[in-house]
Parts: C-alpha cells; sequence; structure tokens
C-alpha cells in the first residue's frame, strides 16, 4: 500500500511540472521518516519488554 502511494505521489508531482530531482528528495526523504518511526517504535518495544523482564525476575526473587 505505502509503494503504491510514494509511486502515485510522485507521479502526480511529476505531471504538475516538479523537476524529479526535487521528487526524488522529497520521496527520499520521506522514506527516511518512515524508516527512522519504525526503528524507533522498534527499540521502544524491545526496551519495554527488558523493563518487564527485569520487574518481573525482580519480584520472583522477593
Amino acid at each position: 500500500m505505502l509503494l503504491i502511494a510514494f509511486l502515485a505521489l510522485g507521479t502526480v508531482l511529476f505531471l504538475k511540472g516538479t523537476p524529479i530531482s526535487d521528487i526524488l528528495i522529497l520521496l527520499g526523504g520521506s522514506g527516511a521518516i518512515g524508516i527512522d518511526t519504525l526503528t524507533a517504535a522498534g527499540a521502544g518495544r524491545r526496551l519495554m519488554a527488558v523493563l518487564v523482564e527485569t520487574a518481573v525476575r525482580s519480584r520472583g526473587g522477593k
């Protein structure tokens, strides 16, 4: 779905007369933001799993 959105956005911008270099910069920046967001979300889940595991182990020792 995301790939189709990128292709559609690039096509519409090209048809409106936007230079190809500007389109590539825009789509590249959007992709980088998306990758950063997914990476941050994944790291957040791993951190939460470690914190929960630590809490469970600390309660089990008491």
